[in-house]
């Protein structure tokens, strides 16, 4: 799903990868992959959920999502608040 997928939609919409520098994440295979596919990478410091945008985002969603009425009662009601109140987010525009 990566290399078809997620990598051209990085590169077409000019982002950075975000991780928490999990061993899974930061392991040889992966950096060797993402240097490979010119993925920038954002520098982070490890278990700083605190301070990571995408938790905000989560969140913001979350909140969203529980003040609905009524509240999703199964998961296709659920599939469909996400896509609602997820795609009123609106992503900064790239001064780069």
């Amino acid at each position: 799903i990566l290399r078809p997928i997620v990598v051209p939609f990085i590169h077409d919409y000019h982002l950075m990868l975000q991780h928490d520098n999990a061993r899974p994440h930061v392991a040889r295979i992966c950096t060797q992959f993402l240097e490979a596919e010119n993925i920038p990478v954002l520098a982070w410091p490890a278990y700083s959920l605190d301070m990571s945008p995408i938790e905000h985002v989560w969140d913001a969603l979350d909140r969203r999502i529980r003040q609905r009425v009524p509240v999703p009662a199964n998961i296709q009601q659920l599939r469909k608040a996400i896509e609602e109140s997820g795609s009123t987010f609106h992503r900064p525009q790239s001064t780069t």
